[in-house]
Formats: structure tokens, sequence, C-alpha cells
């Protein structure tokens, strides 16, 4: 069993690997403006799961997605070569779902921030709906009700 730091030095190094082969290598057109975001190694090196992102609309996601599928081989057979362990990591191409969740939240917080100044200018505008102090106090006097 290998040791998380040798794990977590070769994702690094199979990130880079794999972004300079799609930024070089893979000529495949229907291939996007892919940015390659992070890269999870097994603690047995046997595995890699290569996160990444495209630039577009659903069409070049589902064209990128099918261009790293059929570069696989090219791009693992690149890995080895590279990294030169024993075993090279099978591969395996997830995309990224941080942009979108990233972009959903932004919303919900903007829509938040829209709500929170509507209650300020409803608040600001606002009076009591009987007296400004409802609680008993004693009257000058020292006597109570």
């Amino acid at each position: 069993m290998a040791d998380s730091g040798r794990a977590r030095k070769l994702a690094e190094r199979v990130q880079q690997v794999v972004a300079q082969m799609i930024d070089t290598k893979v000529k495949d057109p229907r291939l996007g403006f892919v940015t390659v975001t992070d890269v999870r190694v097994t603690g047995d090196l046997q595995h890699a799961d290569v996160y990444y992102t495209v630039l577009g609309d659903a069409e070049s996601r589902e064209g990128s997605a099918k261009a790293l599928e059929s570069a696989k081989g090219l791009i693992r057979s690149e890995v080895g070569k590279q990294t030169g362990i024993r075993l090279t990591p099978t591969l395996a191409f997830h995309l990224d779902a941080v942009p979108e969740t990233a972009a959903h939240l932004e919303d919900a917080l903007s829509e938040a921030a829209r709500r929170d100044a509507e209650v300020a200018r409803l608040a600001a505008g606002a009076r009591y709906a009987g007296e400004a102090d409802p609680y008993r106090r004693p009257d000058e006097d020292g006597t109570e009700d």
C-alpha cells in the first residue's frame, strides 16, 4: 500500500501530463476548451479519476467527453512514460460540476441579498402596532397598576 504523499505527488504529475496532452497532442475536433481541475489517485496507485471542465454549452461538453474517452489510451501511455512507475494507473474522466454548483450558489446568494434589501426597505418605513415600549413600567410615583 502506497502512502498518501506518494499518491498526491502522482496525482499532481498525472494532472500536468493530462493537461499537456490535451493541449498539445490530442487533435480531436470535438475537443473543446478543456481545463483539468483535479486528479485523484487511489491509495494503491492503480486508478486515477481526472476531473475537468469545458467552456461552452452542453454540446461542447458532450463532444469533449467523447474526445477524451477516445484519446484515453494515448493519454494513459504518455502518463506511463512520464511518471516511470511500474503500473500505469487507469484513467477515468469525469466532468467537474464545480462551475455549475458555483453558479447556482451565486444565484442563491444574490436572491438572498435581494430579499434582505426588500426586508430592510419595508422595515425602514415600519411603525409599531401598539406602543413603542409594550412592557409595563412602574409609574413615577413608584406604584404599579
